[in-house]
């Protein structure tokens, strides 16, 4: 199913792709385009200033390897790998391209054990489970997603890819090591207030995510996830404030899915978009056909941040489990212990056909999306936000 991007009309198609005139030495390659804030493009070396949000365990190194094809900048969501596989994901994507690369990883804190709030929540789950014929008490397990550790940085310092990116804050003190291997830092806010802190400590670039974001809430100051959650800004009056509270390039993130989304985030101080969502419609990423018929049905309503899928508040499309456990439940075990209870009944159900328990992560432009190659919608989204631009000018 194909997608509109704008009722006032359709989106510009994809333009070709930029080729230097020629290779002989008095000849010029073709004029860069003319984005309005060249500080991302020019600092990460990218053709255009658009960022594949990592969604690890939903992007691909195909869908990372076709978006830098395509002029932005592809990430790998490295969380819940192994320091072997994450030199095995960079490597393979390395076969696929000679530009720069984005590398992300989670800097929470390591789950507290508290057995009787997790019994709690087994508790909770046990008449779903037992409605599908499971037994709660066989969830266990140790968590695969674990912080930026020692083990991970290592990785980083032996691939070194152009760019590591951190959520939920940065990971002191093993990011000396990685800005000593060469790689630019990018980083997640969602206040001012993390903004500030993130430059201080170093980062090259802040991603300033609004609430309508897929996925989890970057915050990492907040003193309780569900009040600062019900209370993160959008996208709209984040980007200026942070914009004007630090120096170095702004990345916005949260709602932004066509030409008109990225024009906009430049016109409040951004020097770049991340876009996830969008690029979910894209057949290189790793979606089931479940995952994909939800997203062509989803509505700028039918997404919520709840807590009941990982523990922390995550923007995902609504379902059973969000409506009658959360959207924001607070009782849940520390992330990420709160999945492992979960796996076997979001398993079942799947198996079933349903989508009732399973973290479906999509932000609010999910009615946006449009179903074609990565390179391609990368290409279409610049030359609509370049064309956008051109407009505004007059």
């Amino acid at each position: 199913m194909s997608y509109s991007i704008s009722n006032a009309g359709p989106e510009p198609s994809a333009p070709h792709r930029a080729r230097a005139v020629g290779a002989t030495a008095g000849q010029w390659p073709e004029k860069k385009p003319m984005w309005p804030d060249r500080r991302l493009v020019d600092l990460l070396g990218i053709e255009h200033p658009l960022v594949l949000a990592p969604m690890a365990g939903l992007g691909t190194v195909e869908l990372a390897a076709s978006v830098c094809a395509g002029g932005g900048l592809g990430s790998l969501g490295c969380v819940g790998l192994q320091p072997e596989l994450v030199m095995k994901a960079v490597d393979k994507l390395r076969r696929l391209t000679g530009k720069p690369i984005n590398t992300n990883f989670f800097c929470h804190s390591v789950a507290r054990a508290d057995r009787a709030r997790e019994a709690n929540w087994r508790d909770r789950l046990a008449p779903y489970c037992n409605e599908l014929g499971l037994d709660p008490s066989l969830a266990a397990g140790q968590s695969e997603i674990l912080p930026f550790d020692d083990a991970l940085c290592r990785a980083v310092e032996q691939v070194k890819p152009e760019i590591v990116s951190f959520h939920f804050g940065l990971p002191a003190p093993a990011l000396a090591r990685v800005k000593a291997a060469g790689c630019r830092v990018m980083a997640t806010a969602t206040t001012i207030a993390e903004a500030r802190w993130l430059e201080a400590r170093g980062a090259d670039v802040i991603i300033a995510q609004g609430c309508e974001a897929g996925g989890h809430r970057g915050m990492f100051l907040a003193v309780n996830l569900e009040e600062e959650a019900a209370s993160q800004p959008s996208t709209l009056p984040l980007v200026p404030q942070i914009a004007d509270a630090v120096r170095v390039p702004i990345i916005a993130a949260g709602g932004i899915a066509d030409g008109r989304g990225i024009a906009a985030a430049f016109a409040l101080g951004a020097a770049g978009v991340q876009i996830g969502t969008a690029y979910l419609f894209c057949p290189e990423a790793a979606i089931s056909p479940l995952y994909r018929d939800a997203l062509r049905q989803a509505r700028a309503d039918t997404t919520v941040v709840t807590d009941v899928f990982t523990g922390r508040p995550a923007r995902a499309l609504s379902n059973r489990l969000t409506r009658e456990l959360g959207p924001l439940h607070g009782v849940t075990p520390d992330f990420p212990t709160a999945m492992l209870a979960l796996a076997p009944l979001r398993r079942k159900a799947e198996q079933q056909g349903s989508r009732e328990f399973s973290p479906q992560w999509a932000g609010q432009a999910a009615p946006l999306g449009r179903e074609m190659p990565a390179e391609a919608l990368t290409r279409a989204l610049a030359e609509a936000a370049l064309t956008r631009f051109r407009q505004l000018a007059g």
